[in-house]
């Protein structure tokens, strides 16, 4: 119908989620008209000399939502990542990926890892420490939707000329997919998304800060350090930032506040929208000292 190979066909799918046909019990795929066009505008895209991934980002954003079969009182995206932990406890690769894919058509990439991704990340993650799941099926979840979410960060990044936030874990920090999606809201904002990853030492961001001049550095913390090791940890993050703004958030960010705004830095409001008026405010500011001198 489209004269686009199956081989092709299942590459955009698991590469861009484009397209995200539903599923049999036996896990055929069953493309619908909706599909059919997708793959055809694809097509065209790609025939005429884009990009495979600028396709997708393309197509994915003029499409209409795509709703899903969900079970949690009518909300899509609670009923995605309900189905993608269910893959996950299942130990269930395939059927992990198509979930992960499924959700990819329910919207925007900020909005599908804040309802379904990331809470999906979260609960497969309680159910680790609750002891519920294996070390081996946390590890494929946190594969597979890691995968997914620098994917959806590489398709939201704005234009070259667009602001720069630079994004890194503290220097214990192993966890860091919660940065991809920190970067995707990152990326809505207009800020383009550099990710350093986990364990980035003060020393890491110093040369990051000198070679790619980011207008803000953005860093996580879940668990703090001890108060003697934490305020000279903190001292050296400030350091390294020079006169660069810079935000510290994470579940552990409010107990090292002190330390923090102590040395000019910011900790991140719980409040998204909060977030980004500190963040405009601090650019603001900084803009009128340079201004001044």
């Amino acid at each position: 119908m489209s004269g686009v190979s199956s081989a092709t066909l299942r590459a955009w799918e698991r590469r861009y989620g484009v397209p995200s046909p539903a599923r049999t019990a036996s896990a055929y795929r069953l493309y619908s008209e909706e599909d059919v066009a997708l793959i055809k505008k694809m097509r065209d895209y790609v025939n005429g000399g884009m990009a495979a991934a600028e396709a997708a980002r393309m197509v994915i954003e003029t499409a209409a939502p795509h709703p899903l079969v969900h079970t949690n009182g009518g909300d899509a995206f609670a009923g995605a990542s309900e189905r993608i932990v269910e893959a996950a406890l299942r130990f269930d690769p395939d059927g992990l990926e198509a979930e992960v894919n499924r959700a990819l058509s329910l919207g925007p990439s900020v909005t599908i890892f804040e309802r379904a991704l990331g809470p999906a990340l979260e609960r497969i993650g309680d159910l680790w420490h609750e002891g519920k799941i294996t070390v081996a099926q946390e590890h494929l979840a946190s594969q597979v939707l890691g995968a997914t979410l620098l994917h959806l960060l590489r398709l939201a990044q704005p234009g070259e000329s667009g602001r720069r936030v630079l994004l890194a874990a503290f220097a214990e920090e192993d966890h860091v997919l919660g940065l991809f999606g920190v970067g995707l809201r990152f990326c809505a904002w207009g800020f383009r998304s550099v990710v350093l990853g986990p364990r980035t030492p003060p020393a890491a961001i110093a040369r990051a800060v000198e070679s790619l001049s980011p207008d803000i550095v953005a860093l996580t913390v879940a668990i703090p350090p001890p108060p003697p090791t934490a305020r000279e940890l903190i001292d050296a993050y400030a350091d390294a930032c020079r006169d660069t703004a810079w935000i510290v958030g994470g579940a552990g960010a409010e107990a090292l506040r002190p330390f923090i705004e102590a040395r000019g830095g910011l900790v991140a409001s719980a409040d998204v929208s909060e977030v980004r008026a500190q963040i405009e405010s601090a650019l603001l500011s900084r803009r009128r000292r340079k201004d001044a001198s």
